[in-house]
């Protein structure tokens, strides 16, 4: 199986799809750069940050407009340093053109200074600390993406689709999103006030929670009547993969060897590390394709196997889906899709089908750049699109309203879906039992609110998935 790096011109940290810059090089030529090296102390090497040779390539014409350009951006810093109302501080100026030339590319690029990469690293190793929660921004406030199982977030009802308005009582509109974060970060048993806005509430929602050392335990397994394994996994950590087997081989020990069925619970699983996903996938795959990834240039696209050996050992298999299902679970769903392995219930995922690359820059921190668009085994982009589930089923009577965007073609700038085949859905499966057809495609009226604490008789769409495992297990049971 090939798990090389994506190729890169310059070293990579580690390729990943992150829930959702590098310096601005060289500000000119001439009395401007000049005058940039003596006020910054820079010496500012064409040839060191690439710019040389990527204009050796282009037309004089498109050369000297890049010379201006630079100029234009060079005269621009000169200008704010010299009469801005007050003082700015030269990293703070230099952090935030570079972060805003590339949050300006598509939604998921981004500026990292040395705490917020420092942060990021800390949190693909599965512990950090905060409140747990996935957040992003859009519009001027902090959306949360998911909060976090058994975290101070989820203990205090922070929900999907909340808008972060405000933390101890200041609004959060003009922060980034790093600033923002790095206020809701803090030692632990501080208190800390988040002002939200939600859905259906006039007024606004105070949640009032105490930090916590945040140490995820990604995944969440527990058998269903003695015979069905439910499997949940929260995120893409470096632990994925292993917390997977383990939870497996736990379940079919307390099962007796009676366990008949497996469902794999990514509903809102934010994603994270691209290898973990393939690792994640090839779980439950004995051979082929999981995804591949295309890049600008041809040559630096890849593709990654099966490394072989389903744990299951080919046991009936359901993976629940929903709008927070990203991402790296869009990756998983997808190949467990396109190989026919699981039936994927639930509703469509949030269509994110772009790599982001994590690349270190000199200083310590690191930009976040989209570097390649990923395919399923069929050669689908979800780009933008997002999965649909193999039998559809919401998990309210009535549809939720959500502030803001709900799904990846939602965002502002979005990466366009291309380079997949024409068809960006399967074609309906002839193998589904005729159980599929009685499957309904929401609760009853008078279905109960979902309890966190009575998952098993108030989760619809977990019941439903245990529906169709069984007549799964017993359709195969009845063939053998």
């Amino acid at each position: 199986m090939d798990q090389r790096p994506v190729k890169l011109r310059t070293p990579a940290f580690k390729a990943g799809l992150l829930v959702s810059a590098a310096f601005v090089a060289g500000l000119a030529v001439g009395p401007v750069t000049e005058a940039v090296e003596r006020q910054f102390g820079l010496r500012l090497g064409f040839g060191y940050l690439g710019i040389e040779r990527a204009l050796a390539d282009d037309s004089a014409t498109d050369k000297s407009q890049m010379y201006r350009l630079l100029a234009l951006l060079g005269d621009v810093i000169e200008r704010v340093r010299a009469d801005y109302v007050e003082p700015v501080k030269d990293k703070e100026l230099i952090e935030n053109a570079v972060n805003g030339m590339l949050t300006g590319l598509d939604a998921h690029s981004s500026y990292m200074n040395a705490q917020a990469f420092k942060d990021m690293q800390v949190q693909t190793k599965g512990e950090f600390g905060g409140l747990g929660i996935e957040v992003q921004q859009e519009n001027g406030f902090i959306k949360v993406v998911s909060p976090i199982d058994d975290t101070p977030a989820a203990r205090a009802g922070i929900k999907a689709g909340d808008l972060i308005t405000g933390i101890n009582g200041k609004t959060v509109q003009g922060l980034t999103l790093n600033e923002a974060v790095e206020k809701m970060r803090g030692p632990a048993n501080s208190r800390i006030t988040l002002t939200l806005k939600r859905e259906g509430n006039d007024k606004p929602i105070d949640a009032v929670m105490n930090r916590e050392v945040i140490k995820l335990t990604v995944v969440k397994s527990r058998l269903e009547g003695g015979d069905v394994g439910y499997i949940r996994l929260s995120q893409f950590t470096e632990q994925a993969d292993t917390a997977i087997r383990k939870a497996f081989n736990q379940l079919k020990a307390e099962s007796n060897g009676r366990l008949r069925a497996v469902i794999l619970d990514l509903r809102n699983d934010p994603g994270g590390l691209l290898d973990q996903a393939v690792a994640v996938a090839s779980e439950f795959i004995d051979r082929g394709e999981i995804v591949s990834t295309r890049s600008r240039r041809p040559q630096d696209g890849q593709r990654w196997d099966a490394k072989g050996g389903d744990i299951t050992g080919g046991l009936p298999m359901v993976v629940l889906t929903n709008g927070g299902s990203a991402s790296s679970s869009e990756i998983v769903a997808g190949a467990l899709q396109d190989h026919r392995r699981a039936v994927l219930l639930g509703t469509r995922t949030f269509g994110k089908g772009s790599v982001q690359t994590v690349i270190p820059l000199p200083g310590n921190g690191a930009m976040r750049l989209t570097t390649a668009r990923y395919y399923t085994p069929s050669g689908r982009s979800i780009q933008g699109l997002g999965i649909e589930p193999d039998i559809t089923v919401a998990s309210t009577a009535t549809e939720v309203q959500h502030f803001g965007p709900e799904r990846e073609s939602d965002l502002n700038r979005v990466l366009t879906n291309s380079g997949g085949t024409p068809q960006a859905t399967l074609p309906p499966r002839a193998d589904l039992l005729a159980i599929a057809k009685e499957i309904p495609a929401k609760p009853p009226e008078n279905f109960p609110a979902f309890d966190p604490a009575k998952p098993s008789a108030t989760d619809f769409q977990l019941q439903q998935a245990l529906v169709v495992a069984r007549a799964m297990a017993e359709s195969k049971r009845a063939s053998n």
